[in-house]
């Protein structure tokens, strides 16, 4: 399986992340590159680097605005006396309306949904180089590739089209599908990351060209909590091309297998020709989050069932965070799709 890479997206080094009112490490690490480049190797994957299709892609489905705000602010924070060491908002609008601040603060809790998604130095450029990966793996996929892996990190589907969040600053995912969509493809996303993909169901939210499927903790008591339930359809044109499939706390793979059933019919439905996967390992029994409790013999079925949709795959790294299993879990679903 080809799988795509750049160097450049390790220079995203996040130190700060809040939770639960404490400030702790941020569990988005570079050392997750070295886990899950290593684990793809091991399940026969070649990586490559990407090229560079510039900014067309990612501006797509983000906003010129908030392209903007990526990559000055950054140089722009700087100027704020005593400011720390990474752009983290500490105010965000109530309810977003059309006054946009000029300050450096305000734009980033206009932008920034969360602390979780400090920006530095080299955020914009790994970010950058992160929707490469997913442009350079959608491409090949379209041009008729069986599955693609996109070493995509920092990761993307908590990412709206003007919004970070959740580790998230360009939703990879999203930005693949619509590379696919305007290659004169139908695309569908499986997001299948213990968390919802929130900012990639916002994208697409009122579109009927992409079909968004998401299988995940129950929100209600989860990350990102305000969005991901079972009744969110979609709206106007596209009502009825948003799934949510919220499992409760603690599903393990014989039912987490039996709603990616569900997931595939409506996939089989909407005629999708491609599939983006994108593919958090979080959903495993050992990982940080501890949200579901998926086996790494379970990521090899999961990967089984997928194979058997018979539709040219590109899988898109969303989630997984750094534990003994964070490996294993990767080679076993990779192979369980290509030796299904």
């Amino acid at each position: 399986m080809k799988a795509i890479f750049d160097e450049r997206q390790r220079k995203h080094d996040p130190r700060h992340f809040m939770a639960n009112g404490a400030l702790q490490p941020n569990p988005e690490q570079p050392k997750r590159i070295e886990i899950l480049k290593a684990a793809a190797m091991a399940a026969g994957c070649e990586f490559s680097a990407p090229g560079d299709s510039g900014m067309a892609p990612i501006a797509a489905i983000h906003t010129a605005e908030y392209l903007a705000f990526m990559k000055t602010i950054y140089r722009r924070w700087q100027f704020i006396d005593g400011a720390g060491a990474e752009v983290i908002p500490n105010v965000h609008p109530a309810n977003r309306s059309d006054s946009y601040p000029k300050s450096a603060v305000g734009q980033a809790g206009y932008h920034q949904a969360d602390t979780a998604c400090p920006i530095a130095e080299h955020t914009f450029e790994a970010a950058y180089w992160s929707a490469q990966a997913a442009v350079a793996g959608a491409d090949l996929t379209a041009a008729g590739e069986r599955a693609v892996y996109a070493l995509s990190r920092p990761p993307g589907h908590h990412a709206f089209a003007d919004l970070a969040g959740g580790f998230c600053f360009f939703n990879n995912s999203g930005i693949a599908a619509e590379r696919m969509r305007m290659a004169g493809r139908r695309p569908a996303i499986l997001d299948v990351d213990v968390h919802h993909g929130n900012g990639t169901q916002g994208i697409f939210y009122r579109r009927a060209d992409v079909l968004t499927v998401s299988i995940h903790a129950d929100p209600a008591r989860f990350y990102p909590f305000f969005w991901g339930h079972a009744h969110e359809r979609g709206e106007g044109d596209g009502t009825g091309a948003n799934l949510n499939l919220p499992l409760e706390r603690g599903t393990g793979d014989e039912a987490y297998l039996k709603t990616l059933d569900t997931a595939f019919e409506r996939i089989a439905a909407f005629g999708a020709d491609l599939l983006v996967v994108a593919l958090g390992l979080d959903a495993h029994v050992d990982d940080p989050f501890k949200g579901l409790a998926v086996t790494t013999p379970g990521f090899a079925r999961i990967g089984t069932a997928i194979a058997g949709l018979g539709l040219p795959t590109l899988f898109v790294q969303e989630g997984g965070y750094v534990s003994d299993a964070l490996g294993d879990n990767l080679t076993h679903f990779l192979q369980g799709f290509a030796q299904a």
